[in-house]
């Protein structure tokens, strides 16, 4: 049986993301399964007023084929059932893998992991906030400095049975101001690994070539110079940044 077209084939609805908070659904297309957020079901924000959430989360596929470390799982704009809309291939996670987790404060592991922050819980225990100390998180942390990630929540990292950790959920991007709210803090002040750094370099050179023309059908040309800058600046630092400015550091829900 030949592999389904995947931008033309029928797109089938089989259910609804129903704790997502844009219209979000899951399908397929053939044997494939996909999440598909339709474009007409984005709830308006006032901090991202230009363009679609949709095409934010396009140009953050576009932006990790480039750093070739497959973070952000295939993600295309097609029509489905409910017009226009991103659609993004399935993801089969382990849950017995939490990539990121709460704690009591005074069980946070000795190796292997990264406090975050302290808080206290409903019970009004402490509790801290800690994410895994791996190669694949550190790729996704230096990926949401690139393109601003504003809601990296602790959900938004799938952990696949094989180790490998995929980020989705990228509407909240590319902002031209500095919006990054994360869940991974891990390694501020860390000098960047080589192979991080090569990544990013190759994000800042294809933008003056293809992944520059590509994006500039998804974002502003404002964003696209933030993306600019953000990239040279990363690259002259040489570290993981901290957090800056008036916003909070962390997206809330955590989770």
């Amino acid at each position: 049986m030949p592999a389904p077209d995947l931008v033309t084939d029928e797109l089938t609805l089989t259910g609804r993301i129903r704790t997502a908070s844009n219209a979000t659904f899951v399908g397929t297309i053939g044997d494939t399964a996909v999440v598909y957020k339709p474009m007409r079901g984005e709830k308006p924000l006032w901090d991202f007023p230009d363009g679609f959430l949709a095409h934010r989360e396009v140009a953050a596929h576009l932006v990790s084929e480039v750093l070739s470390w497959d973070i952000v799982p295939r993600t295309w704009l097609r029509e489905g059932p409910l017009g226009e809309g991103m659609v993004q291939l399935w993801q089969e996670i382990d849950p017995e893998q939490d990539p990121v987790d709460l704690v009591a404060a005074d069980d946070v592991p000795e190796s292997g992991w990264k406090q975050v922050l302290e808080g206290q819980d409903d019970d009004g225990r402490i509790v801290a906030l800690v994410h895994e100390d791996t190669p694949a998180l550190r790729r996704m942390a230096v990926f949401d400095v690139v393109v601003n990630n504003a809601d990296r929540k602790g959900d938004h990292i799938l952990a696949l049975q094989d180790g490998h950790r995929h980020g989705v959920d990228h509407g909240l991007t590319f902002h031209s101001e500095h919006k990054l709210r994360t869940v991974l803090w891990g390694w501020v002040g860390e000098t960047l690994t080589t192979e991080e750094l090569d990544g990013v370099g190759r994000v800042r050179e294809d933008l003056d070539g293809e992944l520059g023309r590509q994006l500039a059908e998804l974002l502003t040309a404002e964003e696209i110079a933030a993306l600019t800058a953000r990239c040279d600046r990363l690259r002259a630092a040489g570290r993981f940044p901290g957090p800056s400015g008036d916003m909070p550091a962390v997206p809330w829900p955590l989770f």
